[in-house]
């Protein structure tokens, strides 16, 4: 009975959790631009193709995303290896720091953002615009690439780096052929995790973007104040889609490292 009831609860959430999704999906083969079904479409993907406005908002979302997510699991992986060789109270102080940005209100975060770029654009006379949504996606997604790097750092073996250079490693190949192995699966959460976070903000986006600049939570905000339009549905069942693929393919991934290492 336990059994059972752990699995109907376990798929009690999962329905919960996922059913939404699977009804925006559905309603976006929808002919009808209700919640009617008038029978099946794809002109809704067509149209979001077609538009001008979501192609571009969905190109800077993505070129934040991927250059944020590369720069920020480089810092963050970094940062977390300056860490792991601390110690005792200064390792706890500085670990405590960086989990600072992960707790702090997002709406915080953006306003202080846009606090810090006014004040250095009054000052070298320059626009909020690409380049600091950019500063501000890499600021806040390099705690999360710290939080999952440290945990595999603390897993590894303490004596594998100084075996490594007893064996006739240099310093830069003991790091990138011993220790960056150990702590990959890390590495990759962290940049997934940090790819996603940007994709996704909105908030801290919205307070550094300036007036030019559009991404596409925001145009997706800019198109729900006017009239909702069903490409909406399309457009996030698409990217429903890729996350999915790309957390199967890291899992994958993983699977294969951890039976190799077996």
């Amino acid at each position: 009975m336990k059994k059972i009831s752990s699995k109907l609860y376990t798929g009690f959430i999962m329905l919960f959790l996922y059913l939404p999704i699977f009804v925006l999906i559905a309603y976006s083969f929808n002919n009808g631009k209700t919640t009617v079904w008038k029978g099946f479409t794809l002109k809704w993907y067509s149209e979001l193709f077609k538009s001008r406005a979501i192609m571009s908002s969905l190109y800077n979302t993505l070129i934040i995303a991927v250059l944020a997510s590369v720069i920020a699991t480089l810092l963050g992986t970094l940062a977390a290896l300056g860490i792991y060789n601390y110690k005792g109270f200064k390792k706890k102080l500085i670990t405590n720091i960086s989990n600072i940005p992960i707790i702090n209100p997002e709406i915080v975060t953006g306003v202080s953002f846009m606090l810090l770029f006014a004040f250095i654009g009054t000052l070298l006379g320059f626009e909020m615009g690409f380049g600091t949504v950019l500063i501000a996606h890499i600021g806040f997604c390099t705690p999360y690439v710290i939080l999952n790097v440290a945990p595999k750092l603390s897993q590894m073996n303490k004596n594998i780096y100084e075996a490594a250079l007893d064996l006739g490693c240099t310093q830069r190949q003991a790091i990138f052929k011993v220790i960056l192995p150990e702590i990959m699966p890390g590495v990759l959460s962290g940049f997934l995790m940090s790819f996603t976070y940007s994709l996704d903000d909105f908030i801290i986006t919205y307070f550094t973007r300036g007036s030019k600049f559009q991404t596409l939570p925001i145009e997706i905000y800019t198109m729900l104040r006017r009239k909702i339009s069903p490409t909406i549905n399309a457009l996030s069942a698409l990217l429903f889609v890729v996350t999915i693929m790309m957390l199967l393919v890291v899992n994958i991934h993983n699977m294969r490292t951890e039976k190799k290492g077996l």
